[in-house]
């Protein structure tokens, strides 16, 4: 397994340390689907996607989800290692949006080289900084972006995701990613398909017109 590539920082290791971590890293095939982690399970360990794509999302007490960031190729989960993260004060659900490969470092095995290695430890505080970022900037799409601009930039998102412009997806769908209602979800796709801009039929939304999809982001 090509381990340095996913982590590249293990090069600032000592020759034993570099051994340890590279003797506890294994290979998972994980089906499109499943929960990897949902909080409850303990420690995961920390992942880092080799294919495929996850999801990182929360639930409120009505059991709506919104998406708080993906994870594509070399991408790392911090927070399915949570015993490291006794601060955390939110749970997490980590779930495979596509078949996916991942490497997995056993939290402990991290954890106890980041008491060790200075280069590692701030490799994790970046991590922890970045996913935080990203939560940050959910926040704020969420407080002062309209939904039309949401929607819009979900479905270019996902047309980069899937390169194509017929997209796998219900309203369900969309309204989880975004922590919204699907009536809600429902009525602007429907606005987006009598302005001409995608095409709705069961279980896909096709996108007609990608240039009008991009001017409802600029609009004021």
């Amino acid at each position: 397994m090509d381990v340095e590539t996913y982590f590249p920082v293990i090069r600032k290791l000592t020759k034993e340390q570099r051994a340890l971590l590279l003797e506890s890293v294994t290979e998972k095939q994980i089906p499109k689907g499943t929960v990897i982690y949902d909080g409850t399970t303990g420690c995961t360990g920390l992942l880092a996607v080799r294919s495929g794509l996850l999801r990182a999302y929360i639930l409120s007490e009505e059991g709506r989800e919104i998406t708080i960031y993906r994870l594509f190729e070399r991408d790392i989960c911090l927070f399915s290692a949570s015993c490291m993260l006794q601060s955390i004060q939110f749970d997490v659900n980590i779930e495979a949006e596509q078949d996916t490969r991942l490497l997995v470092v056993p939290a402990g095995v991290w954890q106890s080289l980041c008491q060790e290695s200075a280069a590692l430890a701030n490799f994790t505080n970046e991590l922890m900084a970045d996913r935080f970022t990203n939560v940050m900037w959910l926040i704020e799409q969420i407080l002062w972006k309209s939904l039309d601009k949401r929607v819009a930039e979900f479905l270019l998102e996902e047309m980069t995701v899937e390169d194509s412009e017929v997209l796998k997806l219900t309203h369900e769908m969309v309204a989880a990613h975004l922590g919204t209602a699907r009536e809600v979800v429902t009525r602007m796709l429907r606005y987006f398909q009598n302005e001409g801009i995608v095409k709705l039929s069961r279980g896909t939304i096709e996108i007609l017109d990608v240039a009008k999809l991009e001017a409802v982001l600029e609009e004021k």
